[in-house]
């Protein structure tokens, strides 16, 4: 059987809160997480550097819970401490899998996280750690994507993986119009022209204007991370 082989040096996956919680859709499975640490450790077995972005959604959505009721900005920063939650999960699966990781967040939080620092990041991942980081982009009024987008350009990554409930970019959302199609590959013109929600306007600007490559496609099987990483045409490559 010929070996695999991993077409990325580094990559930023990004994923969604909600695909931490499993069919449960809030909290924590830990099964799917497990699974999930897993690929990610075959990645890094063979030499990939990976660093994660992860939301909050399965704890708490700043603009969807609070909007209306709270002040936007103190909505937003409680989703940031959701993210810290994920964070410190993924860490603690990923060491029980013997995995190294490291959280890393954009607020300081003695005792939860160290504070992002672009340079050391880098050299965790040098050392063959994964690389969580936390607090999104420390600001409120900006999205998780946008913070994987931010991330994966500081640290130099080759392309963002985005791990999603959905396994693809569709012509329109597939659970509510059976004929909307899949796309294998589609332009970031295109995917602003027709609207398509795959990040949001703020991230996929900034990925497109730093000619950043994303890869969508479903965690539902989260050997599906190990597949993109060698370069597998599984869900949509979006390019320039």
């Amino acid at each position: 059987m010929e070996a695999e082989k991993p077409m990325y040096d580094r990559v930023l996956l990004k994923l969604s809160g909600e695909a931490l919680s499993g069919e449960k859709g809030t909290g924590l499975d830990f099964f799917v997480m497990k699974e999930v640490c897993l690929a990610i450790k075959r990645c890094v077995d063979m030499g990939v550097q990976v660093g994660i972005v992860v939301g909050g959604g399965n704890f708490w959505r700043g603009v969807k819970n609070g909007e209306g009721k709270m002040e936007r900005s103190r909505a937003d920063r409680m989703g940031m401490l959701a993210t810290v939650m994920n964070a410190l999960a993924l860490c603690d699966a990923f060491e029980q899998n013997g995995v190294d990781a490291r959280v890393m967040t954009a607020v300081a939080m003695q005792g939860f996280g160290e504070p992002f620092s672009r340079d050391q990041a880098v050299r965790y991942l040098e050392d063959g750690k994964v690389v969580i980081f936390g607090c999104g982009t420390g600001s409120p009024y900006f999205t998780t994507d946008t913070a994987g987008v931010l991330r994966a350009l500081e640290i130099g990554a080759n392309a963002i993986l985005l791990a999603k409930n959905i396994d693809g970019v569709y012509s329109a959302d597939p659970s509510k119009d059976p004929s909307a199609v899949k796309y294998e590959t589609i332009t970031y013109d295109e995917m602003l022209a027709k609207h398509l929600a795959v990040m949001d306007t703020a991230a996929t600007s900034m990925a497109m204007e730093n000619r950043l490559p994303i890869e969508v496609f479903a965690l539902k099987q989260p050997e599906n991370i190990v597949q993109v990483v060698c370069g597998k045409k599984i869900g949509t490559s979006v390019i320039l």
